[in-house]
C-alpha cells in the first residue's frame, strides 16, 4: 500500500474509536495492514451462521445493515454509519456470525487483520473496554452490558482535572482522630469536661470494659443538655450522652461516610473495628474533618444553607450547587450519590422555606399553626432524581379537624403553600405547569381526602387517574409529621390488594411509551414544533423505565423504596430469574439522568430534548444500549399483566 492511501486510512481512523484511542505508531502500524474492499449495492459481506473471518471491519464509505434472519424473515438490527466497526466476532475466535452485513449502497470497507490488533486488545485498556463495553454495531461482545458502558464512559473520555475535592475523587485519605478520647458511663459531666478541655477536644466517647462504643457527648452537649438545664456537673455522662451511636469501618467508601453524616445531621461519626457497636472505638471523624479536607463542598453549601434564612443567599448558595453538579457529572460520581447529595440540598431550601413560611403566619393564624402536617415531594424531587431545578411537584397533607375548623385551616396551609412556592421559585425551581403544587386547593387537603383520592385512582382508574398515579405515587416526606405517609402508604397497599385489577391498568400505561428506536434502529425524534428533530429523553426512555419500577414495586407490596434504580436494585433481589435484566435497568436509568443533567446544564434548560447528531458515536451507542432494558421489561410486562387479554 502506498504511503500517501496509508496516511489517508490513518487519518480516517484516528477520527473514530477505538483507534482515536490509539498512540501515532500503533495506529500507522493497523493502517499499513488494512485490506481496502469495495462492494456494491445488495452485496454481502458475509451471513449468518458463516465462520467469522479473520478480520473485523470499518465502513469507510457507503452505507452496511446488519441483518437477522428467523423464520425467513429477515429484521434490520442495525444500520451502520461512517466510522461504524462491525463483525467483530473474529475478535473472538472464529465463532459463526450471529447476524448478515449487506451493503445497501456501494460501500467502501476497511478490513482490519485480528493479527495485528490482538496485541492492542491486550496493552491498550481503553480499546478492549470499548470492545467489552459494547460499543461496536451489531457486536455481540457483553451486548448492552451497561455496567461495562459506565465504566467506559469514564474510562474512554477525555482525563478531567482533578481539583483535589476528596468527596468527588472517592479517595478515602481524610483526616480523623485516632487517638480517642473515652470515658466509662458513670463518669461525671464534670470529669469528662476536664478531660476534653486538657485534650483540647470537642467530644468524648462513653464506652463499656469491652471499649464498645455507649454513647457520645460534644460541647454543644454539655450546654444544652446541662448548663441550660441547670443540672448539677456530678451527673453522670450516660444521663446526657447521645446513644446509640453509628457506626462505620474506617475503611469505608469516603461516599458513603460523607452521605451517613449528612443525611443523620451527625457532626462525630465513631469508627470501629467491625463497623457495628459491638466492637472495639478505633476513630472518630467529625465535620470539621470533613469541611478540611473538601474546600468549597457539598458539606460546606449544606452549613451555609443551615444558618442563613435570607432567600437571596439561599439562591446563590443553590446556584453554587449547579456547579458542584457540573463537576460530579464531568468526573464520573457515581450517580446514587449525586443524587444523594442534590436531593439534600433541594430538601434543606424546602425546609427553610416551610419554617420562613411559618413565622411569617404564626401571628394570623395561632390556632392552625399548631394543627400537624406533613410537606410532601411527588414525582421526581418524590424519588430523589431532580438533579436539575425542574418543575415543582409537591403537596401539604395535614392532619383532620372538625368540619367547623377546615375552612380556616386549609386557608393557612394554602398560604403557607403560596409563600414556600414562592421562595422556591426565587431559589430557581419552577412552577408544575400542571399546578400540582402546595399552592393548589385540590393538593392541600386533610388526610381524610388524600386517602379518598387515592382510593378514587385506584379504584377507577381512567387515563387521568392513572397520570395523577404515576406522579403521587412517589410523595415523599420532606417535613412536618411523617407519619402521615406511613398511614397513606397502608391505605393504599390494602385498596390495591382488595382491586389488583388497577395493577393491570398501571401495567397498560406502562407500555405507552414502547422502546424509543425506530425501524431502522434510528431515535424516534419529535416530528414538529419547536423541539423538532430531538430525542424526548424524559418521555421516551426515562419515564418507561420510571413507570416500570414503580408497577413492578407495587405489585411486590414494597414499601419505602421511591427511588427508580433502587427500586430495580430492589426487584433484582425480588426476582432472581431476572436480577441481571433489573440490575441494567437502574444502571441505563443512571445513564439517562446523567445524560439528561449534562445537557440540561450545558444549554441551561431542562435537559429533556437531546439532539443525537451533536452527541458523540460513543454517547449514541450508549443512549442506545440503554434501551433494551425497556423492551425486555415490557415484553415481561405484557405477559405478566396479561395485557394481550386485557380490554382496551
Amino acid at each position: 500500500m502506498s504511503n500517501v492511501i496509508i496516511r489517508r486510512v490513518k487519518e480516517f481512523l484516528k477520527l473514530y474509536p477505538p483507534f482515536s484511542f490509539l498512540e501515532d505508531a500503533p495506529l500507522e502500524e493497523v493502517a499499513e495492514s488494512v485490506e481496502i474492499r469495495f462492494f456494491s449495492k445488495d452485496e454481502l459481506l458475509f451471513s449468518k451462521g458463516d465462520q467469522a473471518q479473520n478480520c473485523f471491519f470499518v465502513l469507510r464509505q457507503g452505507s452496511v445493515t446488519l441483518l437477522d434472519t428467523r423464520d425467513d424473515k429477515k429484521s434490520i438490527i442495525e444500520v451502520c454509519d461512517e466510522g461504524d466497526v462491525f463483525g467483530v466476532l473474529a475478535l473472538l475466535g472464529q465463532r459463526p456470525y450471529i447476524l448478515s452485513a449487506q451493503a445497501t449502497e456501494d460501500s467502501l470497507v476497511y478490513a482490519v487483520p485480528v493479527s495485528v490488533f490482538e496485541k492492542l486488545l491486550k496493552e491498550n485498556s481503553r480499546v478492549s473496554l470499548y470492545f467489552a463495553a459494547g460499543f461496536a454495531s451489531g457486536q455481540v461482545v457483553v451486548r448492552n452490558d451497561l455496567s461495562e458502558s459506565q465504566k467506559a464512559r469514564s474510562v474512554l473520555q477525555k482525563n478531567q482535572e482533578d481539583r483535589g475535592l476528596l468527596i468527588f475523587t472517592g479517595r478515602s485519605d481524610f483526616n480523623y482522630s485516632k487517638d480517642v478520647l473515652s470515658c466509662g458511663p458513670q463518669t461525671s459531666i464534670k470529669e469528662a469536661a476536664s478531660l476534653m478541655e486538657s485534650k483540647n477536644v470537642g467530644s468524648i466517647v462513653i464506652v463499656n470494659e469491652l471499649f464498645h462504643p455507649l454513647g457520645i457527648i460534644t460541647d454543644k452537649d454539655i450546654r444544652n443538655r446541662l448548663v441550660s438545664k441547670g443540672l448539677p456537673n456530678t451527673t453522670p455522662v450516660s444521663d446526657l450522652m447521645s446513644s446509640p451511636v453509628l457506626t462505620k469501618k474506617q475503611d469505608s467508601d469516603f461516599s458513603d461516610l460523607y452521605l451517613t453524616m449528612v443525611k443523620s445531621r451527625l457532626h462525630h461519626l465513631i469508627f470501629t473495628e467491625n463497623g457495628t457497636p459491638e466492637s472495639p472505638v478505633t476513630g472518630v471523624l467529625s465535620d470539621h474533618d470533613l469541611l478540611l479536607s473538601q474546600g468549597n463542598s457539598p458539606a460546606v453549601l449544606i452549613k451555609a444553607l443551615m444558618n442563613t434564612e435570607d432567600i437571596a443567599e439561599m439562591a446563590a448558595i443553590r446556584n453554587r450547587a449547579e456547579s458542584l453538579l457540573r463537576y460530579y457529572l464531568e468526573n464520573e460520581v457515581t450517580m446514587d450519590f449525586v443524587a444523594n447529595i442534590i436531593s439534600e440540598i433541594n430538601d434543606i431550601i424546602i425546609e427553610k422555606a416551610i419554617r420562613i413560611s411559618q413565622n411569617q403566619l404564626e401571628k394570623e393564624f395561632p390556632e392552625q399553626s399548631q394543627v400537624k402536617f406533613c410537606f410532601v415531594s411527588l414525582g421526581s424531587e418524590g424519588r430523589e432524581e431532580q438533579l436539575l431545578r425542574t418543575d415543582l411537584d409537591n403537596a401539604i397533607i395535614f392532619e383532620d379537624v372538625p368540619e367547623n375548623a377546615f375552612e380556616k385551616t386549609q386557608q393557612y396551609f394554602l398560604e403557607m403553600g403560596e409563600k414556600i412556592v414562592e421562595i422556591l421559585l426565587a431559589c430557581g425551581f419552577q412552577p408544575c405547569p400542571a399546578k400540582m403544587m402546595a399552592n393548589n386547593p385540590l393538593w392541600c387537603q386533610p388526610l381524610a381526602v388524600w386517602k379518598n383520592y387515592f382510593s378514587d385512582w385506584i379504584l377507577s382508574p381512567n387515563q387521568n387517574a392513572l397520570m395523577k398515579a404515576t406522579i403521587f405515587f412517589d410523595f415523599r416526606a420532606i417535613y412536618g409529621t411523617k407519619r402521615f405517609i406511613s398511614v397513606l402508604r397502608e391505605h393504599i397497599y390494602r385498596e390495591i390488594s382488595s382491586k389488583n385489577i388497577f395493577l393491570n391498568f398501571l401495567a397498560k400505561n406502562a407500555l405507552l411509551n414502547p422502546p424509543p428506536l425506530g425501524f431502522f434502529r434510528n431515535f424516534i425524534l419529535e416530528k414538529s414544533g419547536e423541539q423538532k428533530d430531538k430525542f424526548d429523553i424524559k418521555l421516551r426512555a426515562m419515564m418507561p423505565l420510571a413507570d416500570i419500577a414503580r408497577l413492578l414495586i407495587l405489585s411486590h407490596n414494597v414499601v419505602g423504596i421511591n427511588n427508580t434504580f433502587r427500586r430495580f436494585e430492589k426487584l433484582a433481589e425480588l426476582e432472581p430469574n431476572h436480577s441481571e435484566l433489573m440490575r441494567e435497568a437502574g444502571k441505563a436509568y443512571e445513564i439517562l439522568m446523567r445524560m439528561r443533567a449534562i445537557e440540561g446544564i450545558t444549554h441551561n434548560n431542562s435537559g429533556r430534548y437531546i439532539n443525537p447528531e451533536k452527541l458523540g458515536k460513543l454517547q449514541r451507542q450508549m443512549l442506545k444500549n440503554t434501551f433494551y432494558p425497556i423492551d425486555e421489561l415490557q415484553k415481561i410486562i405484557k405477559v405478566r399483566f396479561q395485557l394481550d387479554y386485557f380490554g382496551s
